[in-house]
């Protein structure tokens, strides 16, 4: 059997190759698929934009590619929209917002699928996939059956979640369940950059699509597009210190932005640590690390899988030897 190119499904546009490709577009397809598979190993894929293949993959992809968005639930305070595991994210967003239905705003332009936003509990400008969620269902490996998660359930965490961890490879969703609001307080603006952009536009009461058009701004002002430039977003997680360590790092740093979170702990963030360290702008071969924003690793065409995690582990040694503090990649690197 010929080798399959992943090239058309990563959105760093590496190459990288695997033995068999599936696409699932309907749950009930999955018991089928895992029969085939057997005891081979095999990767669960999304829209494959927060992943990094280093080698080849010697097993089975499957592709979640499930369908369909409708609204679930509706009254006058919310509704309950429900999307298919290989429905595009911000098609999902673009949705909610034709129907005047609020929490996906600041979640605009992130790319991906909908089957991936609970397992990365992905986020931007003060909002994550965790604020907005009410359930989701998917087929477990271990039992073949289908089951259903609740927000409990899920134990998100930042950029995290049981399905992340625990359940990384035994758990395939196929569709989620998001309660959204249909209260105009209940905007997220306290984010600083896209508080900035409302200002600068004059805007002091936004709606929903004015936020949402203003989180795309700042976006494409800051990020590359992964059509044009091979990229996963954000490379690394802002790392989240002990109090303690976080107190005498800033002593030493006084200009370090960082964040008190609930937990106890201090956020601080990984791209200004990045850009002190001398790696913003930075091209290395045929990779190097985005001239607008230092968190963004990038495959300036011809790089290779293995090219880009070399880049980032230099930038993870640099970043600890002078702030001691050691980076996590938040993309999921298949090594």
């Amino acid at each position: 059997m010929d080798p399959i190119s992943l090239k058309p499904f990563n959105s760093f546009h590496v190459e990288a190759y695997t033995s068999r490709l599936v696409h699932v577009h309907h749950e009930e397809e999955l018991p089928g698929v895992l029969t085939a598979i057997a005891d081979d190993p095999y990767l669960i894929l999304g829209g494959g934009s927060n992943m990094l293949f280093v080698n080849n993959f010697p097993g089975w992809i499957v592709r979640m590619a499930i369908p369909g968005i409708q609204i679930e639930e509706d009254n006058e305070d919310f509704a309950i929209v429900s999307a298919g595991a290989g429905v595009v994210w911000h098609d999902l967003v673009q949705f909610a917002l034709q129907h005047d239905l609020g929490g996906l705003e600041n979640l605009s332009l992130i790319p991906g699928t909908v089957g991936a936003a609970p397992i990365q509990n992905i986020g931007a400008y003060g909002v994550e996939v965790a604020d907005v969620f009410h359930r989701l269902r998917g087929y477990d490996c271990r039992d073949r059956q289908f089951h259903f998660f609740d927000k409990e359930g899920c134990h998100f965490g930042y950029r995290d979640s049981i399905f992340k961890r625990k359940l990384r490879t035994d758990f395939f969703i196929t569709k989620v369940w998001f309660k959204l609001s249909k209260a105009p307080h209940a905007l997220k603006l306290n984010y600083g950059s896209l508080n900035e952009a409302l200002a600068k536009e004059g805007i002091t009461h936004p709606t929903i699509r004015q936020v949402s058009e203003m989180v795309g701004k700042v976006r494409v002002s800051k990020l590359p597009d992964p059509s044009q430039i091979g990229n996963a977003g954000s490379f690394f997680k802002n790392p989240e210190l002990p109090r303690e360590a976080a107190v005498e790092l800033l002593a030493h740093h006084p200009n370090l932005p960082n964040w008190p979170m609930p937990s106890g702990q201090i956020k601080v963030s990984a791209a200004w640590m990045i850009e002190q360290a001398g790696w913003k702008g930075k091209v290395v071969g045929n990779t190097g690390t985005y001239q607008h924003h230092a968190l963004v690793l990038v495959n300036h065409g011809n790089a290779t899988g293995n090219e880009i995690w070399e880049h980032a582990q230099r930038i993870i040694g640099s970043v600890e030897h002078q702030f001691g503090v050691r980076l996590e990649p938040e993309v999921n690197v298949i090594r």
